[in-house]
C-alpha cells in the first residue's frame, strides 16, 4: 500500500469532495466497512433487493466472469479492497443499506458504495460490468433500497452537534454554514425529518437572489456548482467516449426525444458540478414554459475507460456519463425568442442520486424558481443552448479543481 500512496493517480483530487483525496484513508475506510459487514452477516438477514443484485451476478456467466476478473484485477494492482468475492462485496453492500454517513473534517466520505466499487469500476473487466444494463436495474433497486432508509427517521444518527462526526458540529458548520439554511437547532434533529430531508435542505429566504430577474437576456446557475467545462458547436451524435468526451446530444436527451435534440445542433453546453457540502436543489436559468420533462434510466458506476484509471471515481467521465447515467431532463421554452429553447441535463453521479422532477410540462416558471433536486449522492448538470444565443459565458476555461461554485441564481451568462 506504500507504493500506491505515493502514485500520483491515487492522490489526484476527488472533485466537489464526494470521496477524500487519500488513498490510504479510503483503504482503511473499506477494511472498517468490511469487518463490520463480517460482524452483521452473522445476525441479519441480507436486503430482498441485495439478494436479487447477487442471484444475477451468480446466474449470468459473463456478469460473474467480469466481477470476479474485476476485483482480481484491483488486487494485482495491490489496491485494498476489503473484499476479494463476489459474495464478500454483497455481504458489505447489504451493510450499507442502513448506512448513515457521519461528517469528517479530514476524511468525509459521501459516496460509501462508490468507495467500495472505486477500483474495480475502471479495472479493464469492470468498465463492460457496470455498463450492463441488467446490472444497472438491479443497481437501482439497490440503490432506491438505501434511499428509502435515507429517507426515514432512522438515518439521522449523526444529525446532531456531537463532535467529530455530527453534521451540525462547529467543524461541519464551517463548511455547509446551516444559517443559510431553514432549520432550528431548538427542535429534534434541527427539524429534519430525515438524511435526505438534511442533504436537500433549502436556502431561507433571500440567501441566493436571482440576478437581475426582470432581464431575460441574463441567464443564471441551476444549481450551486462549479464550472467544469464549456463546449460550443456541439453535434447530434459524437464520440462521447473518446478521451475529449464530445457532448452528443442524441445520447443525452436519448433516442425517443432526438427531434428535442436536433434543436440544439450547433450550440452550446455549460457542465457543473456540485459539492458533497452545498445545496441540491435546482433552480430555472430562464423564465418560460417546461415543454419537456423526463427521467432517464442509466448507469451509477460507468466510467470512460479512455480516461485511464480515474481514483476519483466519477471526475474525469462527466463528460461522457451526460450520455448514459441516470438523469433528468428539462426544455425550457423561453420567454425571450431570441433564447429559444434551452436544455437543462441533471446528472446523478454514483451512489443515490436519485433525480426529482417537481416542473411538469406545460407549467409557467420564471427565473430562479425551483425544477427539482439531487436526492443523496454525487452530481453534475448541464445547460444546453441552441445556435448562436449565447454572447458570453462568465466563467472562462480553463477550470480546475480548485474553482469555488457558482451560486445558484448567479449569472452565468448573457444572451445576444
Amino acid at each position: 500500500m506504500a507504493d500506491r500512496a505515493k502514485n500520483p493517480r491515487t492522490e489526484r483530487q476527488r472533485l466537489g469532495g464526494w470521496l477524500p483525496r487519500n488513498e490510504e484513508h479510503l483503504a482503511q475506510y473499506r477494511l472498517g466497512i468490511a469487518a463490520k459487514a463480517r460482524g452483521r452477516g452473522t445476525v441479519a438477514t441480507r436486503t430482498s433487493a441485495v439478494d436479487e443484485l447477487a442471484a444475477l451476478i451468480h446466474g449470468d456467466p459473463v456478469l460473474r466472469m467480469d466481477m470476479t476478473r474485476a476485483i482480481a484485477q484491483a488486487q494485482e494492482e495491490r489496491y485494498v479492497l476489503g473484499y476479494s468475492t463476489i459474495d464478500e462485496l454483497m455481504s458489505i453492500v447489504d451493510y450499507l443499506m442502513t448506512y448513515s454517513p457521519p461528517f469528517s473534517e479530514t476524511g468525509l466520505i459521501h459516496c460509501p458504495l462508490n468507495a467500495i466499487l472505486d477500483w474495480p469500476m475502471c479495472m479493464p473487466s469492470g468498465y463492460a460490468l457496470f455498463r450492463d444494463p441488467a446490472l444497472n436495474a438491479r443497481l437501482k433497486r439497490v440503490l432506491n433500497c438505501w434511499c428509502g432508509f435515507l429517507s426515514g427517521p432512522h438515518s439521522r444518527r449523526h444529525l446532531n452537534s456531537s463532535q467529530p462526526d455530527g453534521w451540525f458540529s462547529a467543524e461541519a458548520d464551517n463548511r455547509i454554514g446551516l444559517s443559510q439554511f431553514i432549520c432550528d437547532p431548538g427542535e429534534p434533529f434541527w427539524g429534519f425529518a430525515s438524511w435526505n430531508d438534511f442533504f436537500t435542505r433549502r436556502f431561507r429566504d433571500g440567501m441566493r437572489p436571482v440576478h437581475q430577474p426582470d432581464n431575460d437576456k441574463i441567464i443564471v446557475s441551476a444549481c450551486e456548482a462549479a464550472p467544469y467545462n464549456i463546449r460550443q458547436d456541439v453535434q447530434l451524435c459524437d464520440t462521447f467516449w473518446i478521451k475529449s468526451q464530445p457532448y452528443s446530444l442524441v445520447d443525452m436527451f436519448t433516442s425517443a426525444h432526438v427531434e428535442v435534440a436536433k434543436g440544439f445542433v450547433g450550440g452550446s453546453v455549460y457542465q457543473a458540478f456540485l459539492s458533497a457540502f452545498n445545496y441540491h436543489r435546482w433552480h430555472a436559468p430562464v423564465s418560460g414554459v417546461i415543454l419537456k420533462a423526463y427521467a432517464v434510466d442509466g448507469t451509477y458506476y460507468s466510467e470512460a475507460d479512455s480516461e485511464g484509471e480515474d481514483p476519483g471515481g466519477l471526475n474525469d467521465s462527466q463528460g461522457y456519463i451526460t450520455a448514459v447515467a441516470a438523469r433528468a431532463v428539462i426544455v425550457i421554452d423561453s420567454d425571450d425568442r431570441s433564447i429559444g429553447r434551452v436544455g437543462c441535463v441533471f446528472v446523478g453521479m454514483a451512489d443515490v442520486s436519485s433525480c426529482v422532477i417537481e416542473a411538469l410540462p406545460g407549467q409557467k416558471i420564471v427565473k430562479g424558481d425551483e425544477l427539482g433536486f439531487f436526492q443523496y449522492g454525487g452530481s453534475t448538470c448541464c445547460l444546453v443552448f441552441e445556435r448562436d444565443v449565447i454572447a458570453e459565458f462568465d466563467p472562462r476555461p480553463p477550470f480546475d479543481d480548485t474553482v469555488a461554485p457558482i451560486k445558484v441564481n448567479t449569472r452565468i451568462a448573457t444572451a445576444k
